[in-house]
């Protein structure tokens, strides 16, 4: 009955200690080091909360950038992917989809080189970015759709430059662009 009494002890210390007391102490720090990364990196335009510069969300219209495909359709919470081998059908049928819609939606060639992360869905579902090729792509459609002139069409070549982020420490990752950030600015551009 003593060993019992102990254990239970060590399991209740262990528990406030983990459950309760570490997680409020990183949360504080968090707080108080990188606020607004730990709040969730939200944008807010005219104090209204519309997205978050972590998380990708759905850009179906012609005069928007568009996200990398979502196996969850941008839903945070069952955040995940398709999980299908490279080897799958469905995989395989996906990705043939997805390119003729690239190709059709943003008037391309169809013998243009499309990127893979217009192909295929982020382990996560959730990612925010694109490569800056696949927004370059995109620029003819949404000029097109928006009825840009020659100094418009400029500027947002110029914006896509802009909000490219270099990767990592300059070697991890590729360079990319945050879609939710590049499409806030292109409504900028008059």
């Amino acid at each position: 009955m003593k060993t019992l009494i102990i254990s239970l002890k060590i399991f209740l210390f262990f528990t406030v200690l983990t459950g309760v007391l570490y997680p409020l102490f990183v949360t504080g720090i968090a707080q108080v080091v990188f606020p607004a990364k730990a709040n969730g990196s939200l944008l807010i335009n005219d104090n209204k909360k519309i997205g978050s510069e972590l998380i990708g969300q759905q850009f179906d219209s012609t005069i928007y950038f568009s996200s990398r495909p979502s196996a969850i359709s941008y839903n945070p919470l069952p955040s995940g992917g398709s999980n299908y081998g490279l080897t799958n059908s469905k995989l395989k049928q996906q990705v043939i989809e997805r390119k003729q819609h690239f190709i059709k939606f943003n008037q391309l060639d169809s013998l243009s080189q499309i990127p893979a992360e217009m192909l295929f869905a982020s382990a996560s579902g959730l990612d925010p970015h694109i490569s800056k090729q696949s927004a370059l792509l995109q620029v003819n459609r949404i000029a097109t759709a928006r009825n840009f002139n020659v100094a418009q069409k400029q500027q947002l070549i110029a914006c896509v430059n802009r909000l490219t982020e270099k990767p990592q420490i300059l070697v991890l990752g590729e360079e990319r662009v945050n879609v939710l950030l590049l499409n806030l600015e292109l409504d900028k551009i008059r």
